[in-house]
């Protein structure tokens, strides 16, 4: 007899996937677009130490492909939240929709909840589960 997963276990396969992919377009726009020294000017613009860019880019990289794969999901889904929380605030000053000039603060607020239920749903279907990463991280895929 095989055991198929349940919708829930789809559902948080599409939520990791889907942030994960999203992750590696804002990651990969900051590289290929704004370029790393044009994102680390526009972090220190703001009053942050540039190697928050680096930071920054380093976890909507190494994050999104690790959501995207379904690797240690809770840790990095958690690990990801002060990030989208920095855009909360980076964006605070423009208002409350993304579209707007400077980009608002909902969206990356709606983000970091995602981020909570994937980090309570956990990796659903489909991940690359490592229990020895996961055990040493103290969280279950």
């Amino acid at each position: 007899m095989t055991t198929t997963p349940a919708a829930a276990d789809y559902a948080a396969t599409l939520l990791r996937v889907a942030s994960g992919v999203t992750f590696l377009a804002h990651g990969l726009l900051k590289v290929t677009v704004f370029t790393i020294p044009g994102t680390v000017g526009y972090f220190e613009s703001l009053g942050l130490p540039g190697v928050f860019a680096y930071l920054t880019i380093l976890a909507e990289l190494g994050g999104g492909l690790a959501l995207v794969l379904g690797v240690a999901t809770r840790a990095v889904a958690l690990a990801l939240i002060p990030v989208l929380l920095g855009a909360v605030w980076v964006h605070a000053g423009n208002g409350w929709l993304f579209s707007g000039a400077g980009g608002g603060w909902e969206f990356p607020l709606f983000w970091a909840i995602i981020q909570l239920g994937i980090a309570l749903l956990g990796a659903g279907a489909f991940a690359l589960r490592l229990p020895g990463l996961e055990r040493r991280l103290g969280v279950f895929a």
